[in-house]
């Protein structure tokens, strides 16, 4: 039965209204929220702020997607704070963003994933439009950067919305983010810094293993060169540095180079692991399972000329998964039978099993993306090659330490064929060495009798200074020195004051205790290459090498004097001890020992003459 709806004529406009206005709010209801930055925004995640449009057949365009019909079907992403990833889809996907800032700025967008194939950003307000992508040449992009970067202008209170065309043969991941530029500087030195850790580190390791193999012809050290190397390209590639800096005007291999560089990795880290752990030999199973692995990674290394790029890149992503298990178990069966190395090599393929699952998990869409899936294969790959290198290194010494152990063997065996002969050249060796000994200690003894002669020979037995024989000698050596460098010496003669009646009175162990305390006071009061002597008695002598002017002989007189005033007062003794010194200065009074000797003691007396405690120098 057919029933007819009458209304009159006039209320069909009011009812088209209607309806169209319940699809707006069931649209509305639906979008995200705006992204609504403000002056202190330094960074906007706009996960939670997209909507989202599946293009399947790649049909439409801006004018088509901003229609009614087509603006109702946007749905929101749902990203809950992660970053967009749609995995491995054909078609594009059309995002849309909703700008609402509360102050004037100037922005910048950034789509964070540099291996899209195609990234187009429309701003249909003010008709302008960018087209980038890895399949696009580098110089075409707005802004120089690896990942994809949109100048955006916004007025407070004026809403702009943004579409973003999206599409790729590899994962769809779209990282966006809004960005106040100081902010993104500051983040994009930082990454580049990183950067230049993480591919520095690389290249040392790739050069160090290189010289390994051109010095020891292993081919196992020229595979980890390759390994390393295909790793670097991979990484470029994921980075966006390869097609920045390496190839910015090839775009054709910049679209496969992320692919073809892991699954080159991929194969020669197969055969490094062959190689290393010999699998052939001790897990002949798991060696046939590792060559199938590598031969499946060299077929998707290829694969993008003979087969679309998103197969290639889907088993890149699982022969990775499964070829880390794979390695992990036969580095596990390696470290059970004690085979060395395998302890190095288990830890750093478990770090890359878990930075490869984790980027094959989030390339298939099966993990979130965010910072530590994003960069989990360059985390666990630094590592991973760093533990590679001291498995390396602990194979050298393992192999040194097996050359070691034949060597002792074989030295062993000839020990134990002369083993007589060597008893009979110990024995005699001991003799030989006692004897030795004892005429050492005979020897040690002779020279520090002579050592002691010739001390007792050239000092004062009393005070330990030099004695008069040992004055003349440094004296005549000093007299050449001052000749040869045209420099001065200086000679001061000193005379106790009143040391006669302290031996009379307090007798000769007192007066012995004195010069003593009078030898250190000279001792202190000057260099230790100056010469302290005592002549005899309570006369003394100090020779002063290289004075520049000869009054600095009466400034060292003066601490002298100074010196023994400090002792005469320390000794608190009934009677005060004083000195007069006579000074005599070479070449300005005598150019001989004996001359400035007597000269001096000719100044000393005319000191005890002026009233003791004093010196004089000769006119």
């Amino acid at each position: 039965m057919l029933y007819a709806i009458k209304m009159p004529m006039a209320r069909p406009v009011s009812f088209l209204f209607r309806l169209l206005l319940l699809f707006a709010l069931a649209a509305v209801a639906r979008a995200a929220p705006p992204a609504a930055p403000d002056a202190a925004t330094r960074v906007l995640d706009l996960a939670n702020h997209v909507d989202v449009l599946v293009d399947a057949q790649r049909a439409f365009s801006l004018a088509e997607v901003a229609a009614p019909s087509n603006a109702a079907r946007f749905a929101p992403v749902a990203a809950r704070d992660e970053d967009i990833n749609f995995g491995y889809r054909r078609g594009a996907y059309w995002l849309r963003v909703v700008v609402a800032p509360a102050s004037d700025g100037r922005w910048l967008l950034e789509v964070g994933f540099p291996s899209l194939d195609r990234v187009d950003v429309f701003l249909p307000d003010r008709g302008e439009a960018y087209r980038m992508g890895d399949t696009l040449p580098f110089a075409q992009r707005p802004l120089p950067n690896r990942n994809f970067l949109v100048p955006l202008d916004t007025r407070a209170g004026q809403t702009r919305t943004v579409y973003l065309r999206v599409e790729s043969e590899g994962s769809l991941t779209v990282p966006l983010r809004l960005w106040e530029p100081e902010a993104f500087r500051d983040h994009n030195q930082r990454q580049y810094t990183l950067f230049a850790l993480y591919y520095g580190m690389l290249l040392a390791l790739g050069l160090y293993n290189l010289l390994l193999f051109l010095s020891l012809r292993d081919r196992l050290y020229l595979v980890y060169v390759a390994f390393a190397a295909s790793m670097a390209v991979g990484q470029l590639s994921l980075n966006g540095l390869g097609n920045q800096y390496l190839w910015p005007t090839f775009p054709a291999w910049g679209n496969v180079a992320l692919n073809s560089g892991f699954a080159a990795t991929g194969f020669f880290g197969a055969l490094f692991t062959r190689l290393f752990l010999a699998t052939r030999r001790h897990t002949p199973r798991l060696d046939a399972l590792i060559v199938v692995l590598a031969a499946g990674f060299a077929a998707a290394a290829l694969g993008p000329a003979v087969m679309p790029y998103q197969w290639a890149a889907i088993c890149t992503s699982l022969l990775g998964a499964g070829f880390a298990a794979v390695a992990e178990i036969a580095a596990i069966r390696c470290l059970v039978k004690k085979q060395p190395g395998a302890r190095y090599f288990l830890l750093a393929w478990t770090l890359l099993l878990a930075g490869v699952a984790l980027m094959a998990f989030r390339n298939l869409g099966w993990v979130p993306t965010n910072a530590l899936t994003h960069h989990a294969m360059q985390v666990g790959s630094a590592l991973e090659m760093l533990l590679l290198s001291f498995a390396l290194a602990d194979r050298i010494q393992s192999a040194q330490r097996d050359k070691a152990a034949a060597q002792a063997e074989a030295i062993a065996s000839k020990e134990a064929m002369l083993a007589a002969l060597r008893q009979s050249e110990q024995t005699l060796e001991a003799r030989v060495a006692e004897r030795t000994k004892e005429l050492e200690r005979a020897n040690a003894r002779l020279i520090a009798s002579e050592n002691k002669l010739s001390h007792l020979a050239h000092h004062d037995p009393l005070t330990g200074l030099a004695n008069r024989l040992l004055l003349h000698e440094r004296l005549a050596s000093a007299l050449l020195r001052a000749q040869r460098g045209d420099s001065r010496l200086g000679v001061l003669l000193i005379d106790l004051d009143g040391f006669k009646p302290i031996n009379d009175r307090f007798g000769h162990d007192a007066g012995d205790r004195l010069l003593v305390a009078v030898a250190g006071a000279l001792r202190a009061a000057v260099r230790d290459t100056d010469t302290v002597a005592r002549l005899g008695g309570d006369e003394f002598v100090v020779l002063l090498e290289t004075l520049h002017r000869p009054e600095d002989a009466g400034r060292v007189a003066d601490k002298l004097l100074a010196g023994l005033r400090r002792v005469s007062r320390a000794l608190d003794g009934p009677l005060p001890i004083s000195a007069s010194i006579g000074i005599a200065v070479y070449p300005e009074h005598g150019t001989d020992a004996h001359t400035l000797l007597l000269q001096a003691d000719a100044a000393m007396y005319r000191a005890k003459r002026a009233g003791r405690d004093r010196w004089c120098h000769q006119h």
